[in-house]
């Protein structure tokens, strides 16, 4: 069966939905291209419709497609290979008026390049946008994550969240051309449990029609696809929206978190919301619900969980004063997880053999600090340093730092780190890696075969211990 997320992808803009002002921007710096010749960049969540709208764009304008996926192609050569020389190019027949040959260059993942760990690749796709004669789009998900120099070479169109009253109407159309009868609440149900994201609703209304002619609400079974984007509805639930601590607590039982992990959810990020009278408050019943969590633990009752889940989102919740509107940056999953956790076991026992530690020290007093240095792999390069040194793998770095295992960013820091170790190792092998070694036989003789004269041994010189910059100041914090 056809992927519907490719064969129902708009082809022209003004099909993409749920996104007017956004389509409307990028149109109108397509048609007047010729008159600013600027980049632009298109971010926004996973889904939402950025890719589709490039493409649009270039079939209503006529022009071809060139694509590069920045995650996968992130050197300074492949760049210039794959977009380099068509960007420079004016035009496929040569006529710089004829608008109708031009390429579009279309950069996905455009936030997945970053500084020397890419070979140069940033620098090669900031240099790119600067010099190109043909437009480019460069794809992102965290407009931030992407170079100063980059972003203020381009212009910004930000791509929202998709409503579910912007989805369902695509979830009809796609109906209606597959010949399936259907249940509207069937489909408001699969729009309202993706959270904004479009190409994601496709996909379970595909999995969830295959093989019926006929879809209705029993049909549908849907989870979240992504548990952040889940937990984070519970989190405005429970912190920031009017409805009472009542709702909250029904908001939170349909959470993808069990009561523990929903408790170092909301004990984390109750201060990006709260003020300080509501937080005291707050952790009150946090503190609650981490006795009967503890209660669980020696009795393995886990009838206790209730009360975990009542505390802390019904009393949580019945703290605050005040609603709170407008979009929170909740950032990623919490830094500490329960200590049986097999992967922060791991950890604090890589950082306890690196220091000398005892494994409990490095879980209460270095772990803790780590977290903070390399919060969501910022400062990258750091962040880079840190995972070379201490050997972390994708799982591993993503527990310390709270990023995403799977995201590009994580598994780009974990091979830029082996790189960076390789380049070490062989730095300081003491020529041990050389190719060119003299023969055994040669020694002793001088070029034209004559014993070479004896040279007083030079007086030994105290040794300095070689210092790695790039880890030295972990060393002394570990």
């Amino acid at each position: 069966m056809a992927d519907w997320t490719e064969s129902y992808r708009p082809d022209t803009l003004s099909a993409v939905r749920g996104n007017d002002k956004a389509r409307d921007a990028f149109e109108e710096w397509g048609r007047t291209w010729d008159d600013h010749r600027e980049a632009v960049i298109l971010h926004g969540s996973p889904g939402v419709g950025k890719t589709s709208a490039a493409h649009a764009l270039a079939s209503d304008m006529g022009w071809e497609t060139v694509e590069l996926n920045a995650s996968d192609q992130r050197t300074a050569d492949k760049i210039e290979r794959f977009a380099g020389r068509a960007a420079r190019n004016e035009t496929l027949g040569g006529d710089a008026t004829d608008e109708g040959g031009r390429q579009l260059i279309i950069v996905d993942e455009a936030d997945n390049i970053h500084g020397n760990y890419d070979r140069g690749g940033a620098g090669a796709i900031t240099e790119l946008v600067k010099e190109a004669n043909q437009p480019i789009v460069l794809i992102a998900n965290e407009f931030y994550e992407m170079s100063r120099g980059l972003r203020n070479a381009c212009r910004e169109i930000e791509f929202r969240d998709v409503s579910a009253r912007s989805i369902v109407p695509v979830l009809r159309d796609i109906c209606r051309k597959e010949g399936i009868e259907f249940e509207s609440d069937a489909l408001q149900r699969i729009a309202d449990a993706n959270s904004g994201d479009l190409r994601g609703a496709v996909k379970d209304l595909q999995a969830t029609a295959e093989g019926r002619d006929h879809l209705t609400v029993e049909d549908v079974v849907t989870g979240d696809r992504d548990t952040t984007a889940g937990i984070f509805t519970v989190l405005d639930a429970i912190l920031k929206e009017e409805e009472s601590a009542q709702d909250a607590l029904h908001v939170a039982y349909d959470a993808d978190e069990t009561p523990d992990d929903l408790t170092a959810w909301v004990e984390d990020k109750v201060m990006k919301v709260y003020e300080p009278r509501e937080t005291v408050r707050a952790y009150e019943f946090v503190a609650n619900a981490d006795r009967w969590l503890g209660r669980v633990q020696a009795t393995q009752e886990y009838a206790y969980w209730r009360y975990v889940t009542d505390n802390v989102a019904a009393g949580v919740a019945a703290s605050r004063d005040d609603t709170y509107g407008g979009w929170t940056q909740y950032g990623g999953r919490p830094q500490m997880w329960p200590s049986s956790d097999a992967t922060i076991d791991e950890i604090c026992r890589k950082i306890a053999v690196s220091g000398g530690l005892s494994i409990e020290t490095a879980r209460r007093e270095v772990l803790p600090f780590l977290s903070a240095m390399i919060h969501h792999c910022k400062p990258r390069e750091l962040a880079v340093a840190v995972t070379a040194y201490f050997e972390f793998d994708e799982a591993e770095l993503a527990a310390v730092s709270g990023s995403g295992e799977s995201t590009n960013k994580v598994q780009g820091i974990v091979e830029d780190a082996q790189e960076l170790r390789e380049d070490e190792l062989e730095e300081h092998a003491g020529g041990a890696f050389a190719g060119d070694l003299p023969e055994r036989e040669d020694e002793g003789e001088s070029e034209n075969g004559e014993p070479a004269p004896e040279e007083e041994p030079a007086e030994a010189e105290p040794e300095e211990e070689e210092s790695d910059d790039s880890q030295a100041g972990l060393s002394d914090f570990v």
